[in-house]
């Protein structure tokens, strides 16, 4: 019966967020930019598919994402883009540079959107975490707890793998591993997180993408580094030898925005609401093992489902600061390009 109520309360809220932008008509569609791969598949599940079935608005896919072409886009005035899953930092600095469409206060406004991951400009896509994982039958039975595990090749000897890009992550975590406390990490101390990447640097493999990162943890290769939940999350339900830690697991959102311009704004706005619903973000986190950004989502999960995501370890999180790496990751991205070419 709570479930039900739930569910009700969610759809008035989506219908009071879609009030003033329009009835759909049969012939309206939208475009749907993400990051493809199975976290693009579930969101099709999710929210495309229902979507289009109860508002007879099409939903075309597309991507991946891609900065640089959703800033020529808009630039140039032909957007072909109407709703995009970016990173939270991408979201704030677009936002600042004017590449962002404002979003129907009644959605942003609602009080059901987790605030860390929404804003006048974005509603968050979903919630995961960085962990640290590893596969126990690669390890002697052995697991490591704490990111400092990841830099001891002497307790933990093979390869680790990090992600790849200049993002925020790693270079938190290598501050973490060499003593830093999580309320001291900001603004990052690059000339050590670096130094401290320096000790394990033949060690590692990096991941460009998720099922990269599946793969170099399922085979061994890399027995043990920092992936998304999610992944790890789909790994166990085939190798109960795949663990993680949630100790110090670093925490961010993609997030959903318009591009300014956008050629369907009134059907995108709907799909946003629909997205962030209770129940959108209720199918997504389980689909894909990342938590909802709907504060009322996890009523509506099965219970033991819903204990296995991120906002059920919330006492040992670190939310990555979007806002420092906003103004500062095209200065980090020179350096970190730098030293992994060196």
């Amino acid at each position: 019966m709570k479930a039900c109520t739930l569910i009700a309360a969610s759809m008035l809220a989506i219908s009071a967020a879609l009030s003033g932008v329009g009835s759909a008509s049969a012939q309206d569609s939208m475009v749907f930019t993400s990051w493809g791969g199975t976290t693009q598949e579930a969101q099709k599940k999710a929210w495309a598919e229902p979507f289009t079935a109860s508002s007879g608005i099409a939903v075309k896919q597309d991507g991946p994402t891609d900065y640089g072409k959703f800033k020529a886009m808009v630039e140039s005035g032909n957007v072909a883009w109407d709703v995009v899953d970016v990173e939270g930092d991408f979201a704030v600095a677009a936002a600042k540079a004017g590449l962002l469409e404002p979003l129907d206060p009644a959605l942003t406004g609602s009080g059901e959107l987790d605030p860390r991951f929404s804003s006048a400009h974005h509603v968050g896509s979903f919630y995961y975490s960085f962990v640290l994982g590893f596969n126990k039958a690669k390890l002697g039975g052995k697991e490591p707890k704490v990111w400092a595990d990841l830099f001891d090749t002497k307790a933990f000897p093979g390869k680790r793998t990090f992600y790849k890009w200049s993002a925020p992550g790693v270079l938190e975590i290598a501050l973490l591993a060499d003593g830093v406390k999580p309320d001291k990490l900001y603004p990052l101390d690059l000339d050590r997180a670096f130094k401290k990447l320096d000790t394990i640097k033949p060690n590692i493999v990096w991941w460009s993408g998720g099922a990269q990162s599946q793969q170099l943890l399922a085979s061994g290769e890399a027995p043990l580094g920092m992936f998304w939940n999610g992944r790890i999350f789909a790994i166990q339900a085939e190798n109960p030898q795949v663990g993680l830690s949630w100790e110090e697991n670093l925490t961010a959102a993609d997030v959903l925005v318009i591009p300014k311009g956008a050629k369907n704004k009134a059907a995108a706005m709907k799909f946003l609401a629909a997205a962030s619903s209770a129940q959108g973000q209720a199918d997504m986190a389980v689909k894909t093992g990342y938590a909802p950004t709907n504060l009322k989502s996890a009523a509506l999960m099965d219970p033991k489902v819903a204990a296995t995501l991120p906002d059920k370890f919330t006492t040992s999180q670190i939310n990555l600061d979007m806002a420092y790496w906003a103004a500062n990751r095209d200065e980090i991205g020179k350096r970190w390009y730098e030293w992994q070419a060196k």
